[in-house]
């Protein structure tokens, strides 16, 4: 696990390249590496996991024509590695990167093909002339370019730009109402104008100042109908190959221990030696007791880590410049503590993301069998009662019947939805926005053949797993030169996963239901049928006491604030949320948390 960053332009040089590379230092605090000629710059910052002793990067092939920097794990090296040297190849490390390397040269942009992994790449080709740059099908690793007037940039993570002459800063004003509602940045371009992000499965080729994008890799469900034991064992022996996979290392592997079935599954499967847990003294979200049980059992350690608010809020203006963009799930700030507690004992853990979108995870899911009943009325019954109650304030009751009498397409945007539109839109100023419905219409148009609930996991997949979960683990393990791995995105997984008929997936009690069937058998505990919580925070609490609220009223009275949003309604909203009158510390905290993470960049 590392960090790249580098460059295509006018007489590159190392100077500008190592501030680059020393803005992220942090990802790879083992060893740096460049490689620049007239045409190019490549940087890279090494956190060594495999050949501890020769893996630095760059990594070139025999005749130096080709060179790559590599941020991530190739699992399936050793068996490539084989192949390519029954072709003829000759390597001189035993490092997974040397196989890119080689791969590319005999497979050339169908190298991605070949790989089960986390990645995210540059190779220059210098017969060509040509950058190569392509991250993996999970989005996992991430990668960000953009391009000047004579320049392109590219790196692990958007602070990496900052320090290049050819790079200007400029907040991009337009996706702020979208973000409100998702709670991430929901587009391809970030709040960095001009800054985009390489979506996962996607490559792209530069070359002669102009860039391709390619995908290689998009979701695919194909529900087939099995027996629940046939889809039971599959489950099992997949999970068992991944996790066998994601524990080869050159150093000691940890794991990340909630109270779930994800994590526990994993740490049951894999039995490290030391595990990690945080929680709070309020017992409603503290998941350290259901942990240790869990360790416990298994023979294992369990380090654990009570957080306070103090050090929450303390923490959190450092969490959002690693972060390079706003992110208020608050759960990701929960993360940056227990990766701290890992970094002091191991370099890498295992993770439980994606088991929830691949498996059919979230209570939402359930309302495919639980409002069968109501999507029996005729549409237009539905829908002359959800234009009814949309004019009266948020209800439980009427929310359900607003939802229900609309196309999945034009409501659904995800499990965690903050605002809807028309409230965003209301408190921002600048009213050239982005809406919901036009960011997420390529995902539904390109799943409108499959069931809802599979557009609900595909919906979930791109714009919470990816743009929120993933980000929030790279970033707050990268900073402590921590490797996450996440067992559940895996290629024999996945292939388990695609093609789950529903009744393996949800029914009326449970969800994720033929992977806790597997789990059950392993679990020592009753992790298996327990709700996830993900390192739950109560900030819904922490907001009403007088320091944090008044902390955020002075941040909703800042210069930015006043700029960018409508401050009698944000205004409003905090103190409804102080009085008890509305749960609106979600809302309050997605528009925190741009503040902030503006204050960081831009201030």
């Amino acid at each position: 696990m590392c960090g790249i960053a580098g460059y295509v332009g006018k007489k590159p040089n190392q100077e500008i390249l190592k501030k680059m590379t020393d803005r992220i230092a942090y990802r790879g605090p083992d060893s740096e590496g460049f490689y620049v000629d007239n045409q190019v710059a490549l940087g890279h910052r090494r956190l060594a996991i495999i050949d501890l002793s020769t893996g630095g990067q760059p990594i070139y092939n025999e005749d130096k024509s080709v060179v790559i920097v590599f941020n991530g794990e190739i699992y399936n090296y050793q068996e490539l590695r084989e192949e390519l040297i029954k072709d003829g190849h000759v390597f001189t490390t035993s490092t997974d990167t040397e196989v890119l390397v080689h791969g590319y040269e005999k497979w050339g942009h169908t190298l991605t093909k070949h790989l089960r992994g986390m990645y995210a790449f540059a190779i220059w080709d210098k017969n060509e002339k040509e950058l190569y740059l392509a991250r993996d099908e999970w989005g996992i690793k991430p990668l960000y370019y953009y391009q000047g007037e004579d320049t392109f940039l590219f790196a692990s993570e958007i602070k990496a730009f900052l320090d290049h002459p050819a790079f200007t800063k400029k907040l991009n004003k337009e996706i702020l109402s979208a973000y409100l509602c998702f709670n991430a940045t929901p587009t391809e371009e970030t709040f960095f104008k001009g800054v985009y992000r390489l979506e996962p499965g996607m490559q792209l080729i530069y070359k002669d100042g102009e860039k391709q994008i390619e995908k290689f890799f998009s979701l695919q469900f194909e529900e087939t109908k099995e027996d629940m034991e046939t889809i039971v064992e599959k489950i099992k022996k997949a999970l068992e190959n991944s996790v066998k996979y994601h524990e080869i290392a050159d150093v000691e592997v940890g794991s990340f221990l909630s109270s779930g079935i994800d994590s526990s599954y994993l740490v049951s499967l894999a039995r490290p030696d030391k595990t990690y847990t945080v929680g709070y003294d309020n017992p409603v979200y503290d998941e350290i007791s259901y942990a240790k049980d869990l360790a416990d059992k298994l023979g294992i350690q369990n380090y654990s880590k009570k957080i306070t608010k103090e050090e929450y809020m303390e923490a959190f203006p450092n969490i959002m410049y690693h972060m390079d963009e706003p992110l208020a799930d608050p759960s990701a700030i929960a993360l940056y503590f227990v990766a701290g507690l890992a970094s002091q004992d191991v370099k890498v853990v295992l993770s439980g993301e994606g088991a929830d979108e691949l498996f059919a995870g979230y209570n939402s899911y359930k309302e495919e069998v639980d409002q069968s009943w109501y999507m029996k009325i005729p549409y237009p019954i539905r829908h002359l009662l959800s234009k009814m109650v949309s004019h009266f304030p948020e209800a439980r009751g009427l929310n359900f019947i607003y939802r229900r009498g609309l196309k999945l397409k034009d409501y659904h945007i995800g499990l965690g939805r903050v605002f809807k539109d028309k409230e965003a839109m209301s408190i921002v100023k600048d009213k050239n926005q982005i809406s919901t419905k036009e960011i997420t219409a390529s995902i539904y148009k390109e799943y409108e053949g499959n069931s809802t609930l599979v557009q609900r996991q595909a919906i979930d997949f791109y714009f919470w797993l990816v743009r929120d979960f993933l980000h929030a683990v790279d970033r707050n393990t990268m900073m402590f030169g921590l490797e996450a791995r996440t067992p559940f995105l895996d290629k024999e997984v996945y292939e388990v996963a695609r093609k789950l008929p529903t009744y393996a997936k949800i029914d009326k009690n449970t969800t994720k239901k033929a992977l806790r069937l597997a789990a059950k058998d392993v679990i020592p505990n009753e992790a298996y049928k327990k709700k996830k919580l993900g390192f739950p925070v109560p900030l819904r609490e922490w907001i009403k006491e007088e320091d944090l609220y008044h902390k955020i009223k002075i941040a909703f009275n800042s210069e930015i604030s006043l700029e960018l949003f409508d401050n009698k309604k944000i205004v409003t909203l905090l103190e409804e949320h102080k009085k008890g009158k509305k749960d609106n510390y979600k809302k309050i905290w997605a528009i925190y948390t741009f503040i902030v993470w503006y204050q960081v960049f831009f201030s």
